[in-house]
């Protein structure tokens, strides 16, 4: 194995040029070192006009998503070594206008997010007297695994309706909101119903899966979709065999 490895690099500057170009740089090649750790290099060592986001380095904080030889990484988690020989592409995280380099636009996916009302909803206000709202070990399991999003975006780099429609609410948003309809301490399932189950919202999946495939937690935004259609086409079915009134 050589000492050094080749990373290619998408850059661009909006504000010079038309079209993004890639540039090749050479990093040491350790064991230890992830891909973030490389582009971290090039800007202290080869080039510090080279922008890129990035934050806690532990595969927590979400922000170091980018394209690594065509598929949507954290590039903390990503590691040189399993990239050898190399060349390694590293390109901004697809289906977002880019900003600089290695860096796009997330605020489609921040608007998006609060429309779907992920956090506790409750009819009435639990009384603090009445202490913990305490839920027992199944049902935590019954969310946990979509409680895992750290909002890295790569599921929406990943989804292919997401590239050609922009309108689709997107899959991170619509997993979270499955985790607050399947917690028990939550009555606010009918409250997300209305962007939901839309057009744009769970029935414009087509269930390609790769949002699932690039989630880096585990969460799988495609299986809550699914689940969510049933549960949405039930709560359809139920409200033409009785309606409100006639119950």
């Amino acid at each position: 194995m050589t000492d050094s490895i080749t990373l290619e690099v998408t850059r661009y500057r909006p504000e010079e040029e038309t079209e993004p170009r890639v540039q090749a740089y050479q990093v040491p090649l350790r064991s230890e070192w992830v891909v973030l750790d490389g582009l971290n290099y090039i800007k202290d060592r080869l080039d510090g006009t080279l922008s890129y986001r990035w934050s806690c380095r532990m595969g927590i904080c979400g922000s170091c998503g980018m394209t690594v030889n065509g598929e949507p990484t954290l590039t903390c988690s990503a590691f040189l070594t399993d990239y050898a020989p190399g060349p390694i592409r590293v390109e901004p995280m697809r289906n977002f206008p880019v900003i600089r380099d290695l860096v796009v636009e997330v605020g489609d996916f921040m608007r998006k997010l609060p429309t779907v009302k992920p956090w506790l909803i409750r009819d009435e206000p639990r009384p603090l007297d009445l202490g913990e709202f305490l839920q027992t070990p199944a049902e935590m399991d019954e969310y946990a695994q979509f409680s895992m999003c750290i909002n890295c975006m790569l599921c929406y780099s990943a989804c292919p309706v997401y590239g050609l429609d922009p309108d689709f609410v997107g899959p991170a948003a619509i997993a979270l909101a499955q985790r607050y309809n399947l917690d028990s301490r939550d009555q606010g399932a009918a409250d997300r119903r209305d962007v939901l189950n839309t057009a744009e919202g769970v029935w414009a999946c087509t269930f390609v899966g790769e949002c699932t495939t690039a989630c880096p937690k585990g969460v799988d935004p495609a299986g809550a979709i699914q689940r969510l259609k049933l549960s949405t086409a039930l709560d359809s079915v139920k409200s033409l065999l009785w309606p409100r009134g006639a119950r």
